[in-house]
């Protein structure tokens, strides 16, 4: 009911947004292989974003090995040893806290099972543990991780359930996720991370040959579900991350156009 609220009150009000959807629209700063760590943070959290992502980080012996070969083919990866990700997160969350302590700190992590993400929940302070179901390396692609989760629904659902039901109660979970991927059906995987009980979806809503994001199947899993949908790709301006919105996001993510360290438009507009 309160979607079919929303999209008349959109028409009419766009701040209305903030009052049917049980948590406000967030703006989030996505992650970015060997780039958003906490010096980038300090950089871009005075933009006006709500969240800041670390990562995405390898936590499992098979990720690690995966990401050392990304490296070495030229590709940005945080390559952080086992036995140093634990404290080198909490290290990281503290530096971002201590200067902006209202941000809300989301960490992506990369595994092969649910039990190397359930150990880095653990760490004070962190807010959002971000399952990551998105990368596309072959690399990764070999050892069952990234967006090769997307291909096994029930092994995805075991997968998020399991760490949903680990994470501290004051924690949320999210999902990213890679959209239009070849042989996966989006709407399904949205409908299946819902179930698991995440409270985010976040999707690159990437379209092969298509300059923007895929704002179509925005629309399609925000009608078909009440997961709060993080809306990420091609958000480069005011008027992409309206549209973003506009297709039933709850909440927006930038990454590409951060990449400097800068952002060139207003985001307390969107």
């Amino acid at each position: 009911m309160w979607k079919f609220l929303l999209k008349i009150a959109i028409i009419r009000y766009s701040f209305v947004i903030f009052i049917f959807t049980g948590e406000n629209m967030i703006k989030v700063i996505a992650p970015m292989a060997g780039i958003t760590d906490s010096n980038f943070a300090l950089k871009v959290i005075p933009y006006g974003f709500d969240v800041f992502t670390l990562g995405g980080y390898n936590t499992d012996y098979k990720t690690v090995i995966a990401g050392e070969k990304i490296l070495k083919r030229g590709r940005s990866e945080f390559i952080i040893p086992l036995e140093e990700l634990y404290s080198y997160i909490e290290n990281e969350i503290n530096i971002i806290k201590n200067r902006h302590p209202e941000i809300k700190i989301s960490v992506n992590l990369r595994a092969t099972s649910p039990d190397s993400i359930i150990a880095i929940s653990k760490i004070n302070n962190l807010d959002i543990i971000e399952i990551n179901a998105h990368c596309r390396q072959k690399e990764f692609l070999d050892i069952g991780c990234g967006q090769n989760m997307l291909n096994d629904l029930n092994n995805l659902n075991d997968f998020v359930s399991e760490v949903v039901k680990k994470v501290k109660s004051n924690q949320k979970v999210s999902v990213k996720v890679r959209a239009n991927v070849k042989n996966v059906d989006n709407l399904i995987v949205a409908k299946e991370i819902e179930n698991s009980g995440a409270d985010y979806i976040h999707i690159d809503a990437m379209k092969p040959g298509v300059p923007n994001a895929d704002f179509n199947l925005i629309k399609e899993i925000s009608n078909e579900t009440d997961i709060f949908i993080i809306g990420n790709n091609s958000i480069i301006d005011i008027e992409s991350g309206k549209r973003m919105i506009d297709a039933g996001a709850s909440g927006i993510s930038i990454a590409r156009a951060l990449i400097d360290g800068k952002l060139n438009f207003d985001i307390s507009k969107i």
